[in-house]
């Protein structure tokens, strides 16, 4: 994998999070909140899951790791996720535009939130990152239609048909 593919990816996956907190922004707040027995419960716990994890996976790569994912009282509201998502989503993109092919092979020891200890690639871990959200965000398209609201095309042919030129 090269560095513009992983650059595409990043992009691709800074569009859909941002399509999916759009369709978040219409649905009513008690269903937005609403405990709907999904790994996360509400939407809002698994969007935050989401912004949680790249937000953590981003300080082991920049090496201030933190120990904690964000909680959902860290972020009561769509709107605080959301500012904290363009915040990370901003600071991912500085990170990736400074790596190059060769970074992408380097190895980095990481300690998980249970205090287990790791090392992989650069790569893997960042087709981690994207693979991740990619699942949560599928999880909230289904959980919107729980609660009868309409999710937003994410997939990545879309963004390369309509974006991704």
């Amino acid at each position: 994998m090269t560095i513009q593919e992983i650059q595409k990816l990043f992009a691709y996956n800074a569009w859909a999070t941002n399509r999916m907190f759009e369709a978040l922004a219409r649905i009513p707040e008690t269903d937005y909140k609403r405990n709907l027995k999904s790994s996360h419960g509400s939407l809002h716990g698994t969007a935050t899951h989401l912004v949680a994890a790249e937000k953590i996976w981003l300080s082991r790569l920049v090496k201030k790791p933190e120990t904690a994912l964000m909680t959902e009282q860290e972020a009561p509201s769509l709107q605080v996720l959301k500012k904290t998502w363009e915040d990370i989503a901003a600071r991912t993109a500085r990170f990736v535009s400074k790596l190059d092919d060769n970074s992408l092979e380097s190895s980095l020891e990481y300690v998980t939130t249970e205090g287990q200890k790791f090392t992989n690639s650069l790569v893997q871990i960042l087709q981690h990152v994207i693979n991740h959200s990619s699942y949560h965000r599928g999880q909230v398209a289904s959980m919107m239609r729980q609660v009868g609201a309409e999710p937003v095309n994410t997939d990545l042919i879309t963004f390369f048909r309509h974006v991704g030129r």
